[in-house]
């Protein structure tokens, strides 16, 4: 409870972005529900920060992911257990 009596201090950022894709970040912070613009690019600086090492291709591939279990295009680990013969090892 103390962070929310005493939260720490902000500061102001300042950042060049084209009106082109600021619009896109605009419409994605409300599609998404996030409250304000700013507390959008705060997340996502966080998550920047917290995972350097997740890139675009890794994001291109949990995607893929998803439309394949949302097109049924998926197996279960029995399915494929039962197909090598693998058995309950």
């Amino acid at each position: 409870m103390a962070e929310a009596e005493n939260p720490p201090e902000k500061t102001t950022v300042n950042i060049r972005i084209t009106e082109t894709f600021l619009d896109d970040v605009d419409a994605t912070w409300q599609e998404e529900g996030y409250n304000s613009r700013s507390e959008f690019i705060r997340a996502v600086l966080r998550d920047a920060v917290k995972h350097p090492d997740f890139d675009r291709a890794d994001l291109k591939a949990m995607l893929a992911g998803e439309v394949d279990v949302r097109e049924g295009r998926t197996r279960s680990s029995d399915d494929v257990k039962a197909e090598y013969d693998l058995g309950d090892e």
